[in-house]
């Protein structure tokens, strides 16, 4: 699981998509993103979740993304929540990719 807090957007795109990449370098274990720590993500954020889900999925490694409610809303508003395999919440995420 990797866990974020602050905000996903153009200034912090570049780190975010950095850590990921190393996270998913070093293994190939499932991941829980967990953004329900985020204050704000935009469309910037957006995208690095998109490039990280697209990863995922090439390298057949399970994910799932935890929002908060203001995440949740903005990954639904764009219609991305079955893409990022939102789930509802931490635990109902990790229960997910050990079914």
């Amino acid at each position: 699981m990797v866990n974020f807090t602050g905000q996903l957007d153009a200034y912090s795109e570049k780190q975010f998509t950095t850590f990921i990449n190393e996270v998913f370098d070093s293994n190939q274990l499932s991941v829980v993103i967990d953004l329900s720590n985020i204050d704000f993500i935009d469309s910037s954020g957006l995208g690095a979740l998109v490039q990280a889900a697209k990863k995922c999925t090439q390298s057949k490694r399970a994910f799932n993304v935890v929002g908060n409610p203001r995440v949740v809303q903005t990954i639904k508003l764009v219609r991305l929540e079955d893409f990022l395999h939102l789930a509802s919440d931490l635990n109902t995420a990790v229960s997910q990719l050990s079914a």
